[in-house]
Formats: C-alpha cells, sequence, structure tokens
C-alpha cells in the first residue's frame, strides 16, 4: 500500500484522469473530494460491499421465482 502525505487543497493522481482532493480536515476525519470520468464507479468501501453482497444474493434467485414478484419488486401474487 502507498501511503501519502498531503495538507487541505493538497491533491494527488491516479492515471491520467482521476484526481483525489484534500478538502478539509476535522478532528479525525478527512473531506476528499474525486473527481474520475463517470464510467469509473466511486463508492464508500461499506457501500461497494454492500452492493457485491446484493449482486451475489440475486444472482442465486431462481429465475421461475421472479414469476411471482410483483411491480414492486416484492413477493406477492403476479398480476
Amino acid at each position: 500500500m502507498l501511503v501519502l502525505s498531503r495538507q487541505r487543497d493538497e491533491s494527488i493522481i491516479i492515471g491520467d484522469n482521476i484526481v483525489i482532493t484534500i478538502v478539509d480536515i476535522r478532528g479525525d476525519k478527512v473531506r476528499l473530494g474525486i473527481d474520475a470520468p463517470t464510467e469509473i464507479p466511486v463508492h464508500r468501501r461499506e457501500v461497494y460491499e454492500a452492493i457485491q453482497r446484493e449482486n451475489l444474493r440475486a444472482s442465486r434467485i431462481d429465475p421461475n421465482d421472479t414469476k411471482t414478484m410483483n411491480d414492486s419488486g416484492s413477493p406477492g401474487r403476479a398480476e
């Protein structure tokens, strides 16, 4: 892991098109500004892990089970 020290308003550049800027530092929290192309997803780790868990869960659903889902995506009677 590369560890860099930066102060407020300083940046690091990843590749040619991702810029991470230290926006603010308050106590033990650092606010980051991330400038990246829209095709590159950027998530907090806990959000990314939740997305991965949901994708895994969705991949295990039997396609026949979706026939009984209503428009809200909840199990119920098919209309």
